[in-house]
């Protein structure tokens, strides 16, 4: 009797264990499909309620001329950084001294649009890696003429063509007449940041903000 009683309580205990078991992984399935579909259903809010916000950045072009200028200097510091270890700053300076010949800092600053702090350390860069040299202004002491040494001259006419490669392949996309009407929105575009810039300025010497 006492066999039989030890017996039946083992065999009831295991239905226990196992519908107690079954329940906890139906309670744990229905718990997964209630994240899932509050996880759908929370990107749908999400989404509907970007239809109707008042500014979408992946619509705003201001952010879309970032995100192609960031996407293209990817892509071409490839042509660049390994082959000869430098960096977009001095890509700039070596290619804009090896356009004009001898420039100054102030000079390259305003061509390439980059920072005076980021041109002079570009310049340092490059010049200790005796790719440029630099030459003092007699009229002002403060500035000095910077130019491609030979070693320098040597990169960027080596590295000319492949650029000039690159280019062609990131535009060969587009039709003769869809890559000049894309220049002439470039143009016209640039001309007009640099007209805002201008009336932001004018603006805050007028109200005394600068």
């Amino acid at each position: 009797m006492y066999l039989s009683s030890s017996r039946s309580w083992v065999i009831g205990h295991r239905c226990n264990v196992v519908a107690w078991t079954d329940n906890f992984v139906h309670v744990r399935a229905m718990s997964g499909q209630n994240a899932i579909r509050n996880d759908v259903r929370n990107r749908s809010n999400a989404a509907m309620g970007g239809q109707h916000a008042p500014l979408k950045l992946e619509q705003f072009l201001p952010y879309r001329l970032n995100v192609v200028a960031t996407l293209v200097s990817q892509a071409l510091s490839r042509v660049y950084a390994s082959r000869y270890r430098i960096g977009v700053a001095e890509w700039r300076v070596l290619v804009t001294l090896g356009q004009f010949g001898i420039l100054t800092g102030k000079a390259i600053s305003a061509h390439t649009h980059m920072h005076k702090t980021k041109v002079s350390r570009a310049v340092a860069l490059l010049e200790k890696r005796k790719l440029l040299t630099r030459r003092t202004n007699r009229a002002d002491m403060r500035e000095s003429f910077l130019s491609l040494t030979p070693s320098g001259r040597a990169i960027y006419e080596e590295l000319a063509p492949h650029a000039l490669d690159f280019a062609r392949r990131l535009t060969d996309i587009l039709t003769p007449a869809d890559y000049d009407a894309f220049h002439r929105a470039l143009a016209q575009i640039t001309r007009r940041s640099a007209e805002l810039i201008a009336e932001a300025v004018e603006h805050d010497s007028a109200t005394g903000e600068m």
